[in-house]
């Protein structure tokens, strides 16, 4: 179907969230997570036209015919907000680890096993010895280890991830993956091969799918889907990502040494770096985005802290309190409960918030300042494994539009604090369709 694309043309275009853009829009991006799915689509200059979010029906997040119906229902939607007729291209981001057992039709053959259900422990442990320590296949919920029980599955054909399984609805091929959403069943990215290693598992990787950049046209979208979703025929399925990497594409970080950071209930951080870096001690690995890196990892430290102890309105009155230009003396290190796991690897880590102070403002600042030490401290965690140095920081998530917080990150992190183009991961899906029209 055409080149893999350039690096370039996955991390290197501009775009407006809510610009209304110009023109027709011409690609659509699909996020599909655990509570529903959301299209989002864009004009050539990736600027956003329109989104929309449709959920699950209630409890059926592991049922992929759910999944389908959610995302043809937000097609439908989009459709009644803008024009479809001039898209040229779609690609599905979705949760990283989520894994369905099909038939050789492409049915399933079962529920979804979630990217947080626990797999088998004697297919976890049947991984130590084998599988090597850097790679992200480890763990309680890794999909390798689900793949060893699932193949056993009468009539099973192949294990797929959450994205690949609607990229064959709508294209037709269900023997395609994306190299990011692959890594955590074992592929390597470095070497862009199924690894030897699944050979001493029994591991037949006839039954997993075969692997693409993202960003890689894989079909056109079959005409039977095309009519009933209101689109082109001529309309090209790509290779997509997982959310984690759709949502750092979708802020328009774009240079080597860029990072986003989200600031949801955890902190999560992720740089764009020319070699890859893996350190599963800290939880770090590496996804692929052409000839670059994204690198990164998790903290339990985040807003579930904040709203441990302010409610919204209480946080809104209490930052306008603060000034973010003088430096807090309190020395916290602020979780939930004892554990961390990056940038500090230590899984009895005790939460250090005292003493606290009577005004609660000056309580805030510090709890605000000790979440922006610990990313600080995550970035340089990155630079000593051989991350390039940060250039700028991109913010998604809740605390984004918290204007104190972000002054107090800006000190403490040294660095400019850009602006997020978008922040819906499927607005950086849009941007591999985009990217496989060039």
């Amino acid at each position: 179907m055409g080149e893999t694309p350039s690096v370039e043309g996955l991390v290197g275009m501009s775009a407006t969230e809510g610009s209304g853009g110009s023109g027709s829009g011409v690609a659509i991006g699909i996020d599909v997570g655990t509570g529903g799915a959301r299209a989002t689509l864009v004009d050539r200059d990736a600027a956003v036209l329109a989104s929309v979010a449709v959920p699950f029906a209630p409890g059926r997040k592991r049922d992929p015919w759910a999944w389908w119906e959610a995302v043809t229902r937000a097609l439908a939607a989009l459709r009644w907000q803008a024009s479809l007729d001039a898209v040229r291209a779609l690609a599905i981001d979705a949760t990283s680890g989520t894994v369905l057992p099909i038939d050789a039709a492409g049915r399933p053959l079962g529920p979804a096993s979630l990217y947080n259900d626990p797999a088998d422990p004697a297919d976890v442990a049947a991984l130590d010895g084998i599988v090597p320590a850097t790679s992200a296949a480890h763990g309680v919920t890794s999909p390798l280890a689900k793949f060893l029980h699932l193949r056993h599955l009468a009539g099973f054909a192949r294990m797929l991830h959450q994205a690949d399984w609607i990229v064959g609805r709508l294209s037709g091929r269900f023997d395609a993956t994306d190299e990011n959403n692959a890594l955590k069943t074992g592929y390597d990215p470095v070497s862009r091969r199924w690894p030897d290693f699944l050979a001493q598992l029994d591991a037949d990787t006839a039954l997993l799918p075969c692997v693409h950049p993202p960003a890689t046209p894989l079909a056109t979208i079959r005409p039977d889907v095309a009519d009933t979703l209101g689109l082109p025929r001529r309309s090209i399925v790509a290779a997509g990502t997982t959310d984690g990497c759709a949502a750092f594409l979708a802020t328009g970080a774009a240079a080597t040494g860029e990072g986003v950071t989200s600031l949801g209930t955890t902190l999560t951080l992720k740089q764009l770096c020319d070699v890859p870096l893996f350190a599963p001690q800290f939880g770090i690995y590496s996804h692929r985005l052409g000839n670059r890196w994204l690198a990164g990892g998790a903290s339990n430290v985040g807003g579930a802290v904040l709203a441990a102890h302010f409610n919204p309105p209480a946080l809104v009155r209490l930052s306008a309190e603060i000034d973010p230009a003088v430096e807090s003396p309190l020395d916290y290190y602020p979780l939930l409960r004892p554990g961390e796991r990056f940038p500090v690897a230590d899984p009895a880590l005790v939460p250090r918030m005292v003493p606290r102070p009577d005004d609660d403002a000056a309580f805030l600042h510090g709890l605000l300042e000790g979440i922006a030490r610990v990313e600080a401290l995550g970035y340089r965690r990155l630079a000593e494994l051989g991350a390039p140095g940060l250039v700028a920081v991109r913010t998604v998530g809740g605390g984004a539009r918290n204007a104190a917080w972000t002054a107090i990150r800006a000190r403490v992190l040294g660095v400019s604090m850009q602006p997020a183009a978008a922040e819906q991961a499927a607005a950086g899906a849009a941007r591999l369709a985009l990217a496989a029209l060039d």
